[in-house]
């Protein structure tokens, strides 16, 4: 594999979602309400970022040459996968619970929410995707499915499975402000590129897809949504689970499973906000704010990340008026997690 692959994925998958994202801004399918959110400004934006993402981010998984076949069909799978679930919650959720916790009460009650359909879709995708895993010859010493037992084997395809769906989970919790989730794509498109040539050429398509829609994200003219933040998600989650070692791979999943579990009981806007590094990295692009005050009491963290769901003619007037105005620090309203 020559150097010049990972670049041309990544520039393809670029070039596609600005192409995508134009495209579908002019044709808005369905008509541009069921697309427009309102933000914490009490702003619209667009959830086609997303849709154009995740498009682009698979295409380019799949076409670009430099990676074996079953990886491409692995990366265009989870990303194609979790985003088609993602854009059916984006555009049909209407319900007040949250978090895995309340997605799998309302089953145990016998409702299904369009959390829970998203759930099972991104762990569907995962299994899909560990499936085209199995087997492939790595050289880290895995050997390759013949030569491994059938218990290593299963442990293998679980590990494998629950690192795409988690990280399509973990990067939309992320999605929370503007430019957020796509900054936390790239820096683990970094990490990940550092074990070596295979994982550098499949993390090109996903990194370079988000990257080129950074601006319209930090510029608040659209949003990811959980279409795109599932999409990349899943598809860094590939790359994890082909490229890592099993020890590794093992370490990022609690790490996964540790972050996933948190943002249940922990706003990860209040920390950021209250942590300087991590605030200014959070901040870097983003518009300025004028108004200030001290934060608000926070509500519950699902409620403002299931009221972004609401097309803007539907949200109520209050919800509106009532949004928390940005905090002192650096201008992050910490009150709700959803940005949007």
């Amino acid at each position: 594999m020559t150097r010049r692959r990972p670049v041309t994925r990544l520039l393809a998958a670029g070039a596609g979602a600005r192409v995508a994202y134009a495209a579908l801004t002019r044709a808005q399918p369905g008509g541009e309400r069921i697309w427009t959110r309102t933000n914490h400004r009490g702003e619209p934006v667009s959830l086609l970022e997303g849709p154009a993402v995740t498009a682009a981010a698979a295409a380019a998984a799949l076409a670009a040459p430099g990676l074996d076949r079953r990886l491409r069909l692995a990366l265009g799978v989870a990303g194609a996968g979790a985003g088609a679930v993602g854009c059916y919650d984006d555009l049909a959720g209407r319900d007040d619970r949250h978090g895995f916790s309340g997605h799998l009460g309302a089953l145990a009650k016998g409702q299904v929410t369009t959390g829970a359909v998203k759930i099972a879709g991104i762990g569907l995708a995962g299994l899909a995707a560990a499936l085209l895993l199995d087997g492939r010859d790595d050289g880290r010493g895995g050997g390759s499915g013949q030569a491994r037992s059938a218990p290593t084997r299963m442990a293998d395809l679980a590990v494998n499975g629950a690192l795409v769906a988690g990280a399509a989970n973990l990067v939309n919790l992320f999605d929370l402000r503007p430019g957020r989730a796509i900054k936390v794509c790239v820096l683990a498109s970094v990490a990940l590129g550092l074990a070596g040539p295979q994982a550098r050429a499949a993390v090109a398509a996903p990194a370079g897809a988000a990257t080129a829609l950074l601006p319209e994200d930090l510029g608040e003219r659209s949003m990811l949504g959980d279409t795109g933040a599932n999409a990349l998600g899943a598809m860094l989650g590939v790359t994890a689970a082909a490229s890592l070692p099993r020890s590794a791979k093992i370490a990022v999943l609690c790490a996964v499973a540790g972050l996933t579990g948190a943002s249940e009981k922990v706003s990860f806007s209040k920390v950021i906000a209250r942590t300087p590094a991590l605030n200014w990295l959070d901040m870097l692009g983003r518009k300025a704010v004028s108004t200030r005050r001290d934060d608000p009491p926070e509500p519950s963290e699902a409620r403002g990340a299931r009221r972004r769901h609401l097309p803007s003619s539907l949200v109520p007037r209050s919800s509106v008026q009532a949004a928390p105005r940005p905090a002192d620090r650096g201008g992050d309203p910490s009150g709700t997690p959803r940005r949007r």
